[in-house]
């Protein structure tokens, strides 16, 4: 599966950025915006778009940039941009627009390359939801319009939230807090709702989001995937400037083809999500998830097992090969469509919530790694790493007693049906061949109803008996014969370059067949040179064609601990990356720890990464496991010498 990737050698293109009047005539009744995004309402004109952008956060020069952008159109007749830009000490020295650096937050009106202080807030905390509502309320008062955007810039972590205000602990808003502001600055103002709501973050397209901020907008935009460094291309608001009457759906829709375009220009194209998501229809979508739920959860005997299935080889956001700065959100439309067509007696309801969700997007982009995403993910993590915060996400009650039902059963499968290998010794079967190096186990036909999926993983043998893993990819069940389960493993490992230095790294490896690719995830640390023993956890994700081994797009993510969730990289060149693998000791201890001593320096354009071969006479350790819906597994493994 993989050898056609023993060629690859690329130079690491990384594009370093983030996740990333005052009368009485301005307020607008709900007519404002049509369903179909179309006219503005006759008691104003044109649009004021307000620009939350959180940048007191290691985001803070990307975020700079998207105002730079802005200011390519710049406020003018029917068009006002205002932003309020909370900025750090420490990440950006620059000016912006006419104005000296500074820390703290301003509000400004962007005009044509230049801007307007309108306030000096001082230090804020851009987390208290307090903050924008008297940022929406005062904006809406003193740029009155027919239509109102809000745009909210940073960290996005899906239903946990957005921000993380460095200057204040790392304090965010939480999807409760972002529901509450925007509620208030609204009732403050007078107007009923805001016409589009933008989250110019990562992973904030889901249905959670959405759900709970429906009343408050009729649009909101925003991705389901982390999102590359240049987030959107805000150039687009010149469609505004050109015609002010334009409908929100058509605004939406420009902004997604901006953000497609620049995309393509930055070559992040391959992994990018933007849905533009019709919110007058969460109450329909609402409803049909309910029942959906309801059904799954009342047939649950019959049909977990398939939603294990489904849910393992789902389209994913936000992952991890560290299962503990794993997102677990996984796109809606497509699990529930899959469930449809292999549990039949829940494919009616399954069919109502794809139809709600496809009513419900009026617009949507993806790139090739991402192909069939359908606009909206839910959270569905294991059991085991089920966040309790989860149950306190209103609209998601329904959501939340399917998965106690599923949780419930999965704990529940009897002992004689929890997967177990009957090889002898627990010693995997192996042969090498062209392809590699080949596992086999046998496990109790008992299991093979209730099995998900089925994985390798791979390592080095220490002198000390501790095993350090290269490597994880799937493996496969057979279907047509119960009991065998197989993986092969092509006897190469990762190995990155700085022209100097070179270490081998930890390679967790996903293909998507439909979409012809593969996708390789590298855990790492990286060390600012200001802050030398402080490691920052990044993952680097590595799209690559399938059939040819061309890297498609390569994307550094720094991990937000605060938040749970990830922003592109801001590297240093004379910063250190050092690669982690993950090390299990003789008595079973699992840490991830670095490769090497010696670090690579961050200057991320200039490293290379190749697959190299193992060296023979290595000592090889590799695992075959499998895993039912209820998180049962049992493994066999072997070691072998390479030839």
């Amino acid at each position: 599966m993989r050898r056609n990737l023993l060629a690859l050698m690329v130079v690491a293109g990384l594009v370093v950025a983030g996740c990333s009047g005052d009368d009485d005539e301005g307020v607008v009744e709900d007519e404002s915006s049509s369903d179909d995004g179309g006219e503005v309402a006759a008691d104003g004109e044109g649009w004021t778009v307000l620009a939350y952008s959180i940048a007191d956060t290691d985001l803070e020069p990307f975020l700079l940039g998207d105002l730079e952008e802005m200011a390519g159109v710049g406020s003018q007749d029917g068009l006002n941009i205002v932003a309020m830009v909370d900025r750090a000490a420490d990440y950006s020295a620059d000016p912006l627009l006419g104005i000296d650096d500074w820390v703290g937050a301003k509000v400004l009106e962007i005009g044509a390359g230049e801007a307007a202080e309108v306030a000096d807030m001082g230090d804020v905390n851009t987390g208290d939801p307090q903050v924008l509502a008297d940022f929406i309320a005062q904006g809406i008062a003193d740029y009155p319009a027919a239509n109102y955007a809000l745009v909210i810039s940073d960290h996005g972590a899906s239903w946990p939230g957005v921000g993380g205000d460095e200057s204040t602990e790392h304090d965010s808003l939480t999807l409760d807090e972002i529901e509450s502001a925007i509620a208030g600055g609204l009732e403050a103002s007078g107007v009923e709702k805001l016409d589009l709501l933008g989250f110019d973050a990562c992973l904030m397209a889901t249905y959670e989001v959405a759900s709970v901020l429906a009343p408050h907008a009729d649009r909101m935009l925003a991705s389901q995937e982390l999102e590359p460094g240049h987030g959107w291309n805000y150039a687009s608001l010149q469609v505004i400037a050109d015609d002010p009457s334009i409908g929100v759906d058509a605004l939406g829709s420009e902004l997604i083809d901006g953000f497609e375009a620049q995309a393509a220009e930055q070559e992040t194209g391959d992994s990018i999500t933007l849905s533009l998501t019709d919110l007058t229809k969460m109450p329909a979508l609402d409803e049909a998830l309910g029942t959906f739920g309801a059904a799954l959860a009342e047939r649950g005997a019959t049909v977990a097992p398939v939603i294990g299935r489904t849910l393992a080889k789902n389209l994913g956001f936000g992952r991890s090969p560290d299962p503990s700065q794993d997102t677990y959100m996984t796109d809606l439309g497509l699990l529930a469509s899959q469930i449809g067509i292999e549990a039949l007696d829940v494919s009616d309801e399954a069919d109502a919530l794809v139809r709600a969700i496809n009513d419900s997007i009026v617009d949507k982009v993806e790139g090739q790694a991402m192909a069939g995403a359908t606009g909206l993910s839910i959270y569905f993590p294991p059991a085991d790493y089920f966040s309790q915060d989860y149950t306190l996400v209103e609209t998601a009650g329904e959501w939340n007693t399917f998965l106690a039902s599923y949780y419930g059963l999965g704990q529940s499968i009897p002992t004689e049906q929890q997967p177990t290998f009957t090889n002898a010794d627990g010693i995997a079967e192996t042969f090498f061949d062209e392809d590699g190096l080949n596992i086999l186990g046998t496990y109790d036909p008992a299991a093979a109803a209730n099995l998900s999926e089925a994985t390798i993983s791979y390592g080095i043998v220490n002198d000390d008996g501790s095993v350090t893993f290269i490597g994880d990819e799937p493996a496969v069940i057979v279907e047509d014969q119960a009991g065998q389960a197989f993986g092969i493993y092509d006897l190469t490992v990762l190995t990155i370059t700085d022209g100097q230095d070179t270490t081998y790294a930890y390679l967790s490896l996903t293909e998507d067949e439909e979409a012809g690719t593969f996708t390789i995830d590298v855990p790492m640390s990286y060390y600012a040179p200001d802050s030398p023993d402080v490691a920052q956890d990044v993952l680097l994700t590595l799209i690559l064609n399938s059939e040819t081994g061309d890297v498609l797009n390569e994307t550094y993510y720094a991990y937000n601990a605060d938040l749970g969730t990830y922003g592109e990289l801001t590297a240093d060149p004379s910063g250190i990356i050092v690669p982690n693998v993950l090390t299990i000791d003789a008595e079973g201890n699992q840490t991830w720890t670095p490769t090497t001593d010696v670090g690579l320096f961050a200057d991320l354009p200039n490293l290379q990464y190749s697959l190299e071969p193992l060296d023979p006479g290595t000592n090889l350790y590799v695992e075959l496991g499998v895993t039912d819906f209820g998180g049962n597994s049992a493994s066999v493994s072997a070691q072998v010498v390479v030839p």
